[in-house]
């Protein structure tokens, strides 16, 4: 009699088979393919990250002692008082590549508190630490996830903080104890939620391994594509984890490369608003909200919803729209064309990685959303701000009937000038590249890692930091003065039956009005404005090495049709075609009232 297999997420799997020799070999080709392309970390700084958490254990533990101590508990406490350190994200899943942080969370007894945790940890981590180790340490406590970014010996670490409502966390406390919830606030149990959703998804994947492999192949595919960012409204990497451990239930036995192949028409062709669940959700008597639409209508909207399998479960895609949802589907059912492709021979693994065409090829017309700032503290917060309320903007255009397509890139432009009155300013909002600082290299968001700009990004209307926003300007009469600006790149693609002329002046003046209003905002040090540009009028540094900026067709001369004196033209967000300016002025004060 056969003994029964057991079955792994919510629906029988699609099938037990073994690998074949063919799939074995594919397998093989994909790892080789993956360390080619650089996802793979050399042992020796695995060891070294190994070993750092050993450290930050240590120092854990005496952080609660410290503390303990301080506010002079029995000794009987200290020495059972414990600490321990978790890892989450893409380091605890075991798909990380080099350079990648390490997101990490400090879990301590309930009397240790947040408090506790941002005024003596930074001390007690230079004590333990060799001379030296810390490159950079900044703590973010006003954030809407309190961090303490650390950069030590060339790894990044991304330190959080949570208490339990217990009076001891000893080394084999075990997150997925649902008990442990108790008690908790928001802020607790949001951080509480990283490790046990990591913990809870690698419990319900049949193949570890092959799960790894897979996931590795499809985080390196989304962000070639650029289909890889919460905030922006595409997955992020836990929510494409679980879209890949889907995969991997309805295939126990599968090789990585056969999971991959499988994924995308799998994910592709889902029936969505069909939720994906790795597990049938799970009652509890604390009663956390859960996700589920048939009590919370707020839940019925969710296009593409992807289930975290960890009590509470909440929905990991909550900020995909319409577009993103299309170019999602787009671009998985142009990937399970070419792993078709590669199943036969006929193409090969490194085709999957391509990179995308966004800037080069994709759009004839863009909309820049630029974000600046006086110093590079405010605009760390004011960008991460920006960046959070950007996917608000492209809302309201998906909803204009000329529009058939708005398209947020997943990254933004960081770069710096030099500017010496409101003149300039107003030149560098509007996409003026001859005032940028020459020796300082634009940046990408993503590459920067600033922990300000991530925690009020990750908030976003929840989260109000306060920076010193006049650290860095002066005001020397007509001297270029440092301004910091961040890009945000919207790709339009017009309906068929629209005109040329794209009026969104409305949508672009009530979005800017709304950020104007919010506490993030503050006028003299804050500015924010929208332009349209076209493909060949693109800044040259959103082009990799090798692309090349798309060409300005040739026609033939038109007449063009007289100013009104005093009028200027512009690449305004009233239109696609060259307009008057109908840029609200109000909020660019001038350059001498800057330092007020």
């Amino acid at each position: 009699m056969a003994v029964p297999q057991r079955q792994w997420g919510t629906t029988p799997s699609i099938s037990w088979a073994l690998p074949t020799d063919k799939e074995i070999s594919q397998n093989e080709e994909l790892i080789g393919e993956l360390k080619r392309q650089g996802q793979y970390e050399a042992p020796n700084e695995i060891e070294k990250k190994q070993a750092l958490l050993v450290q930050l254990q240590k120092i854990a533990v005496e952080f609660v002692k410290h503390v303990c101590r301080r506010k002079n508990l029995p000794q009987s406490i200290i020495d059972s008082a414990g600490g321990k350190i978790f890892t989450y994200g893409s380091y605890c899943l075991g798909a990380y590549a080099p350079g990648s942080d390490i997101d990490t969370l400090v879990v301590a007894p309930r009397h240790v508190s947040r408090e506790d945790f941002f005024e003596l940890m930074p001390s007690i981590l230079e004590r333990m630490l060799p001379p030296g180790a810390i490159e950079e340490m900044k703590p973010v406590p006003e954030a809407y996830v309190p961090i303490i970014k650390l950069m030590i010996s060339g790894t990044d670490i991304d330190l959080n903080f949570t208490r339990l409502a217990v009076s001891s966390v000893p080394f084999s406390l075990d997150v997925k104890d649902t008990n442990l919830l108790r008690g908790l606030d928001d802020r607790e149990l949001r951080a509480l939620n990283g490790p046990r959703v990591a913990d809870e998804l690698l419990q319900l994947v049949p193949q570890k391994k092959t799960f790894r492999t897979a996931l590795r192949a499809i985080k390196l595919w989304a962000q070639r594509r650029a289909v890889y960012g919460n905030i922006v409204g595409f997955p992020g990497g836990v929510a494409w984890g679980m879209l890949v451990a889907r995969v991997c239930q309805l295939y126990p036995q599968a090789t990585g490369s056969v999971i991959v192949m499988k994924f995308f028409r799998i994910i592709g062709r889902w029936n969505w608003p069909q939720p994906i669940l790795l597990k049938e959700s799970e009652d509890h008597p604390i009663q956390a909200r859960v996700w589920n639409p048939r009590l919370y209508p707020t839940d019925k909207y969710h296009l593409m919803p992807i289930i975290t399998p960890a009590y509470p479960a909440m929905c990991a895609t909550h900020n995909i729209g319409p577009t993103t949802k299309k170019i999602i589907i787009q671009e998985l059912e142009r990937a399970g064309d070419i792993t078709d492709k590669i199943s036969f021979g006929k193409m090969q693994w490194r085709d999957l990685f391509t990179k995308h065409t966004y800037f080069t090829q994709d759009y004839r017309y863009y909309l820049s959303v630029t974000s600046g700032s006086i110093s590079k503290d405010a605009q760390a917060s004011w960008s991460g701000f920006v960046e959070s309320r950007v996917r608000l903007l492209v809302q309201s255009l998906e909803g204009q009937g000329s529009i058939a397509a708005a398209r947020l890139f997943n990254k933004g432009f960081a770069r710096e000038h030099k500017c010496k009155d409101e003149d300039e300013i107003d030149a560098v909002l509007h996409g003026d590249m001859q005032y940028q600082a020459t020796n300082v290299k634009t940046e990408i968001t993503d590459k920067i890692k600033d922990p300000l700009h991530n925690a009020v990004a990750q908030g976003g209307a929840d989260a109000t930091v306060m920076t010193n926003g006049n650290s860095e300007a002066t005001t020397n009469g007509h001297e270029p003065q440092p301004f910091y600006t961040t890009t945000y790149y919207i790709g339009i693609e017009l309906a068929q039956d629209s005109t040329k002329k794209l009026d969104v002046s409305e949508q672009s003046r009530d979005w800017k009005d709304n950020q104007f209003r919010t506490t993030n905002y503050e006028e003299g040090r804050n500015f924010l404005d929208i332009s349209a540009t076209r493909s060949y009028d693109l800044p040259l540094d959103v082009f990799a090495p090798g692309e090349e900026r798309p060409t300005k067709a040739k026609k033939k001369a038109a007449v063009k049709k007289p100013l009104v004196p005093g009028q200027k033209r512009n690449r305004d967000a009233s239109g696609m075609e060259d307009a008057p300016s109908t840029t609200n002025d109000a909020k660019r004060p001038r350059l001498a009232d800057r330092g007020s």
